[in-house]
């Protein structure tokens, strides 16, 4: 006789959510949490990675930050350098557009040490046209290129003698019309000589400029026209200064001495050069490494010591 009491409906094997085969449940939930684990172990490392390439990178700076930040280390160079001049001994206008001319190539120590004879040879533009080459290049040897540093000065004299009276000119487009005389000699004899404003890039200002990332250019025209664009005219002057003291006396070309380095927090490329403190004070030159600067007649508030003469070295 059938029992009138219902079948109990037999449990199933099947287990709630599927694994692998013949995997069991707690084997399956470990499993799951390994890899919930591993996945979140990436994100993190990949988080991580992003914000580490967040740090190095920085954010792009503004055309106007630029220009802060630049007048910033002007003004910070200018504490550091009151005393930043010309580094050419001279007298007059003449004597320095002919030093100018002779410090291509060589040093102004050089220069300074070999114009005492030069000058004394020959004082004036009548008197330096009228030399005889051979004993020109042996007075001006020790600059190096003396051949053609002679002819230079050779025809820069014999133009300011008949074209100018004998008179350096004070005007940029003359200047550059002279043998040997391009716009960084001109500026330099406009700033220094007639108080006309004027930006000079050699190789230490054009570096410099170019690690502070005020420009990328390397053309000194292109160079000088940016930084024109940087600074007020009455800078000028005073900026190309301060900027080739810092170049020749911190600033390096091969090893700057970063850690040494006053405007070091302005700097986008510090680094470059030597940070240990100690070891970047051991690179200073000129005055900052307590050396002779590079004028055998340094100007009165100059705090280093004067250069020597030739063959007192």
């Amino acid at each position: 006789m059938p029992s009138s009491s219902s079948p109990t409906p037999e449990k199933s094997s099947k287990p709630d959510k599927p694994g692998k085969p013949g995997e069991s449940g707690k084997a399956a939930t470990a499993r799951k949490a390994t890899t919930a684990g591993k996945a979140t172990t990436a994100r993190k490392a990949a988080t991580a990675r992003k914000a580490a390439t967040a740090r190095k990178a920085p954010k792009a700076e503004s055309h106007l930050a630029m220009v802060r930040r630049a007048r910033r280390i002007n003004r910070e160079l200018a504490e550091v350098y009151p005393y930043a001049h010309p580094e050419l001994d001279f007298r007059n206008p003449f004597e320095l557009l002919v030093a100018t001319v002779l410090s291509a190539q060589t040093t102004d120590l050089r220069v300074n040490q070999t114009t005492p004879a030069l000058f004394a040879a020959y004082p004036t533009p009548e008197d330096m046209a009228a030399a005889v080459p051979e004993e020109m290049e042996e007075i001006i040897r020790p600059t190096g290129f003396f051949r053609a540093k002679t002819k230079s000065l050779l025809g820069l004299s014999a133009a300011l003698r008949d074209e100018f009276g004998g008179e350096v000119p004070g005007r940029l487009e003359d200047l550059v019309k002279l043998p040997g005389v391009g716009r960084k000699t001109a500026n330099v004899v406009l700033g220094n000589a007639f108080g006309v404003p004027g930006i000079t890039v050699d190789t230490h200002f054009g570096r410099l400029v170019r690690r502070w990332k005020w420009t990328d250019e390397e053309d000194p025209v292109k160079v000088e026209a940016v930084v024109a664009g940087i600074f007020p005219k009455s800078e000028w002057t005073m900026l190309s200064h301060r900027v080739v003291f810092h170049g020749r006396r911190i600033c390096h070309a091969r090893k700057p001495a970063c850690g040494a380095c006053p405007i070091a927090p302005l700097c986008p490329s510090y680094g470059e050069g030597e940070t240990d403190p100690e070891k970047a004070r051991k690179l200073l030159k000129y005055e900052m490494g307590g050396y002779p600067g590079q004028r055998l007649s340094p100007p009165a508030d100059y705090p280093g010591k004067p250069a020597p003469a030739l063959g007192a070295e």
